[in-house]
């Protein structure tokens, strides 16, 4: 991947968008527990672009499902701006993550027969909400998807295809975005390119976003690293270098 711009000063100082507190999850496996997260206190700035990094079996992927709502902690609070979504019904965190999260998965997630815009477009639809067309308009331009819009997912590469997805995710200016590996299926320059455009839309767009990623110069992109260990965050980095990322988690694992 290509180095990352010089970064700005960081906006972790910004009001925070999500804030998560004593967060802990149990799992039972056959008359054990496995604590995958052990009272993680954090928070997530507007505007800042964070990434969550931790050595295999960290807590990584539980403390972002937690945070999204689509897992629920054994004890804690998760708050979305005002919102405390931890105690939320089914159909309550269903709607907000519909109208208030956008996610982008390591595979994708497009639908095949439609077209890279009606993929873009879709969510926007079932939720019956207006689509701000100067929005579309630049980040269309920005992802470089203009001359892709008429065609369907099979006649995308992968670098393309994520990128559809991140301009899914991005559209309706969710309050957080959640970004899983999102450069996990893609060759190293393709990512740079995801990966430069989740930074400029955190700088650009005021567009918070949270990912998780193993790769310390995927990192590099972000404002912010969280290191986590044995479910719990044990460390944070500004303006990270991937060398820096790099050295942390050797100590981590060591």
């Amino acid at each position: 991947m290509s180095t990352p711009t010089t970064q700005s000063p960081s906006p972790v100082q910004a009001p925070p968008v999500v804030v998560a507190r004593g967060l802990t999850k149990t799992y039972d496996t056959g008359g054990s527990q496995v604590h995958a997260l052990a009272g993680v206190d954090v928070e997530f700035h507007r505007g800042a672009f964070t990434a969550i990094m931790g050595p295999s079996g960290s807590g990584k992927s539980t403390l972002m499902h937690c945070l999204a709502g689509l897992d629920v902690p054994t004890s804690g609070t998760v708050h979305l701006g005002r919102t405390q979504i931890t105690g939320m019904r089914d159909g309550e965190l269903t709607l907000l993550r519909r109208d208030r999260i956008g996610f982008i998965f390591q595979s994708f997630n497009l639908l095949p027969m439609l077209t890279a815009e009606q993929n873009i477009l879709l969510p926007s639809q079932i939720a019956k909400r207006k689509v701000d067309q100067a929005r579309f308009d630049h980040i269309i331009d920005v992802v470089g998807l203009r001359q892709r819009l008429d065609h369907l997912p099979a006649k995308l590469s992968g670098g393309q295809q994520q990128r559809v997805a991140v301009a899914r995710a991005l559209l309706n200016a969710p309050e957080v975005v959640y970004a899983d590996e999102p450069t996990g299926n893609l060759d190293s320059r393709s990512g740079a390119e995801v990966l430069a455009f989740l930074q400029n839309s955190a700088r650009e767009l005021q567009q918070t976003i949270v990912m998780v990623t193993h790769d310390p110069v995927a990192a590099s992109y972000a404002d912010r690293v969280v290191f986590l260990r044995d479910g719990s965050l044990v460390d944070e980095v500004l303006s990270p270098t991937a060398e820096v990322v790099s050295d942390h988690l050797l100590k981590l694992e060591a």
